[in-house]
């Protein structure tokens, strides 16, 4: 027999969850606003394609880590609906690995963007 009662804190947890979320977001944004604001630059890093240059690698980079947390948190969001178990060793890395990559992306992009 569970006695524990967890009371309301799965639902602040999601919104912890969604509030971190919705903050990366808009660093996202931030760094595709400065590679479309940018000037062209005249070297192409890939043959055939025009306009990838590294920021626009670091908005590709940008929007891959947010797709990622994106989905941690609906797959913790789901878990959290279903129980109150802690969040898996896996789900932490991966979500800690995308949160320093967007990091990083987003202190290149700023050194970039001059």
């Amino acid at each position: 027999m569970d006695l524990r009662d967890p009371g309301l804190q799965p639902e602040r947890t999601t919104l912890a969850w969604r509030r971190t979320l919705i903050s990366l977001v808009v660093v996202d944004l931030f760094i595709w606003r400065s590679w479309l604001t940018s000037e062209p630059s005249t070297g192409h890093l890939i043959p055939g394609l025009p306009g990838l240059d590294y920021q626009g690698i670091c908005a590709l980079m940008a929007a891959a880590a947010t797709v990622v947390l994106a989905s941690v948190v609906w797959v913790r969001s789901r878990q959290l609906h279903a129980g109150t178990e802690a969040a898996s060793a896996r789900l932490i890395f991966v979500s800690t690995l995308a949160v320093i990559g967007l990091g990083l992306t987003a202190i290149a992009a700023i050194a970039l963007g001059g």
